[in-house]
């Protein structure tokens, strides 16, 4: 995720203390060496001096960019007071960040429990599938929008949002219909989320479409009623809506299968059908660099591949067979990353460079990686 970042000013406070943490240039003030070692490369600095590394960490200096992962635990979370039946009450869901500089993980801190997370990803009556937690980046921050309890019931009344350079989480407007099993996406600053099951299957939550616009002040916030679906064929299974160039794209079926595609244009507030060769296309996980270029992967083939807008076709950017059965992937800094089949390792390609260039990063023992972010790294003063 490593970028070159840009400069911005430090306050008096968060210069260093040369005789703790050593100068940063010789000969320099704090602040004009920041803004001169500012240009160099994450992993440079962290490499060449401990003062250098230090401050790739400090607040003032500008953040590169790190994976932030769901994950389950293989065997399951402990607990000190099990429920009938096996099934842990408590939240299956772990949440780190993953330092491409240092290669290390970091768990987050401590999501708020009151109301409690109860957030469940396998269940022993759905033993051939796990149950879908929903999350997505907006702005640069991490937002649960998602998910189901060990009672099956949707699991979030409002949004769970975790805010990278605050180091907090924070909960977002309260949902009309809390649910599962549905369409969720981010476009120019906004949270969407459309169709889906609440407690029950609902004709007209199946139809639904709503905004949250984090634009927005946060007095302001809340969910705003918007075009609806023509049917509820959308609500069969978690859906991520791709933002690309100002609409929302989305197919209602994974992988191989027949599946129809469409699309919402965010301005015009307007559905409309997917270019054929798109959605002829679209044959596993996708995700957007910067909502201007779609990617997915093929995940019969393991083959990733970038849509053509203007020719309505897919151009191969590389064929792994590390990438088959890919489960999720998301878009960042030049590189796409991919959740490999059962959530055993991340394969991240570097699409900038020619041909493509691919590597794998492992999770913490004993974790399954459920769903992955590209955000900005937290801040810290520990380093």
């Amino acid at each position: 995720m490593e970028t070159t970042p840009q400069c911005t000013n430090p306050t008096h406070s968060d210069s260093f203390d040369d005789s703790e943490n050593g100068t940063l240039l010789p000969g320099l003030p704090d602040d004009l060496a920041q803004r001169c070692l500012s240009s160099l490369s994450p992993s440079l600095l962290f490499s060449v001096c401990h003062p250098w590394r230090r401050l790739l960490y400090f607040p003032s200096f500008p953040p590169f960019f790190s994976l932030y992962v769901l994950f389950s635990p293989l065997h399951g979370p402990t607990t000190t007071n099990p429920v009938p039946g096996g099934i842990d009450p408590q939240n299956s869901i772990e949440f780190f960040s993953f330092d491409p500089i240092s290669s290390s993980w970091t768990p987050l801190p401590t999501p708020p429990q009151n109301p409690p997370l109860h957030l469940l990803h396998r269940h022993p009556s759905f033993l051939s599938r796990n149950l879908p937690i929903q999350s997505l980046t907006v702005s640069n921050h991490l937002v649960l929008i998602a998910a189901t309890t060990h009672k099956l019931f949707p699991a979030l009344s409002s949004p769970l949002v975790f805010h990278p350079e605050s180091n907090s989480w924070f909960y977002g407007p309260q949902i009309s219909t809390p649910r599962r099993w549905c369409v969720t996406g981010s476009a120019q600053g906004a949270v969407y989320m459309a169709s889906g099951v609440g407690s029950h299957y609902q004709g007209d939550i199946a139809r639904s479409m709503e905004r949250w616009d984090l634009n927005k002040k946060r007095e302001s916030w809340g969910w705003e009623n918007k075009a609806p679906l023509k049917d509820g064929r959308f609500s069969r299974e978690e859906v991520e809506a791709v933002g690309y160039r100002g609409k929302l794209c989305m197919v209602n079926v994974k992988g191989n299968a027949v599946k129809e595609g469409a699309v919402y244009d965010v301005e015009l507030d307007k559905w409309e059908e997917m270019p054929q060769g798109m959605v002829a296309g679209w044959n596993g996980p996708a995700a957007t660099m910067d909502e201007d270029v779609i990617y997915v992967i093929d995940e019969v083939k393991g083959r990733l591949s970038k849509y053509d807008g203007e020719k309505d076709c897919w151009e191969k950017v590389i064929e792994l067979e590390q990438l088959k059965r890919a489960e999720q992937i998301t878009a960042g800094r030049g590189k796409i990353c991919a959740i490999s089949a059962k959530g055993e390792k991340i394969i991240v390609v570097d699409v900038r460079d020619k041909p493509a260039r691919f590597w794998e990063v492992a999770p913490p023992p004993g974790m399954e990686v459920v769903a992955m972010h590209v955000l900005p790294r937290m801040i810290s003063r520990q380093h």
